[in-house]
């Protein structure tokens, strides 16, 4: 964890709403400038000393130990700090400002290759049924990565079982979800297909080398009435997509996931290349869209991470190295503008690699997202 250095331009930068376009201002606004506070909730850190908050998922309905409205967060490190490691789940409630253990997963499960070490992969369904993702390390690098997989528990945190299998490695973006009850369809990424520790590096760049083997998966299931979450068939609906090591970041890979409002497109943040793609028709593909459509690329963009849609139909995404969250509008493929969220000045630039989760509040007048430095979860509205 990192102490904070509030100077006088850390208080400035978080006092206000920093336009960093050269949009003028007669044009359009978007959803960011009604952001105006920044109030932290609670802590990530679990009584086994798990940190690194990662996933951040609002409960859909009450179900077990979880309230409609709770917020889900998940931990990708152990008291070690070594990332791929973590295995567990916090729920803080918004009512009475609670935060309690919601799951503690063992570190080696039979059925997930490689360990546990839970991902922004985590959804919710309205059944109470929660799926987490694992992409797991020994020593907090890819070197020692497994396949990891797909981890199903209930609403009072116990596991239920894990899905594993060939279209499976690295379950990484945040999971975007059409949930219908009975039914549901999921959308992940996998960043881990072939991609080595990161000493190795591409002679050309001296960074970790890029493998693009990335992939973006459909998950159809069926939900039987009281019983667990079926796994009915899985779609790899875009691939080649870019994924890296990263000796800070563990993996550098599609991570942001977000249904367009026309329930078709979605949306993928690809980290390395620095864009936001479209997949077209992407709940009804039958075969792989590949890289997909470039919306947006470069200007504000600083390696984006998680990604959620606006009621505006705007994208908001997180920077992986500044202390940013950027709007997208993603019709016009027009960045908007971004506003400094973290601006701990501890890293250089402010904020760098401190943001990685974030989900908007159920009422659409703000967001949550987690401050990775001081293992915290923060709300803006």
């Amino acid at each position: 964890m990192h102490i904070r250095s509030f100077t006088l331009l850390t208080l400035l930068m978080t006092a206000a709403t920093f336009s960093v376009n050269a949009a003028k201002a007669d044009e359009q606004k978007g959803f960011l400038e009604n952001i105006h506070r920044h109030v932290t909730l609670t802590t990530t850190i679990t009584e086994n000393g798990d940190l690194n908050p990662y996933a951040l998922v609002v409960a859909p309905v009450s179900s077990g130990k979880i309230q409609k409205d709770d917020l889900l967060v998940d931990n990708f490190n152990d008291i070690s700090n070594l990332q791929g490691t973590g295995t567990t789940i916090l729920d803080y409630n918004p009512t009475t400002k609670k935060t309690s253990l919601i799951a503690k997963l063992p570190k080696h499960l039979e059925q997930c290759p490689g360990g546990v070490g839970l991902t922004t992969a985590m959804t919710m369904l309205k059944s109470g049924w929660i799926i987490v993702g694992s992409t797991p390390s020994t020593d907090g690098t890819t070197r020692t990565k497994g396949n990891g997989c797909l981890i199903v528990l209930d609403s009072n945190g116990n596991f239920i079982h894990a899905v594993s299998g060939p279209k499976i490695n690295g379950p990484w973006g945040n999971i975007a979800a059409i949930d219908n009850g009975a039914t549901a369809t999921l959308f992940v990424s996998n960043a881990g297909f072939d991609v080595p520790g990161p000493e190795v590096k591409d002679p050309a760049t001296g960074f970790p080398t890029t493998i693009k083997k990335a992939t973006v998966l459909r998950i159809d299931l069926a939900i039987p009435q009281g019983k667990p979450p079926v796994f009915k068939s899985q779609t790899v609906i875009a691939d080649g997509l870019n994924a890296r090591s990263s000796k800070d970041a563990f993996l550098v890979g599609p991570t942001g996931l977000a249904l367009a409002q026309d329930g078709k497109t979605l949306y993928v943040s690809d980290s390395v290349g620095n864009r936001i793609i479209a997949i077209p028709d992407a709940t009804a593909r039958t075969a792989s869209a590949g890289q997909g459509r470039e919306v947006t690329k470069d200007g504000l963009l600083q390696r984006p991470l998680a990604m959620t849609t606006a009621p505006d139909g705007h994208l908001l995404v997180t920077n992986a190295i500044n202390g940013q969250v950027v709007e997208i509008d993603p019709v016009a493929g027009k960045q908007i503008y971004a506003q400094w969220i973290d601006a701990d000045q501890a890293q250089s630039p402010p904020g760098n690699g401190d943001l990685f989760g974030i989900v908007m509040k159920p009422d659409g007048k703000g967001f949550y997202y987690v401050e990775d430095d001081m293992n915290t979860v923060v709300l803006a509205q």
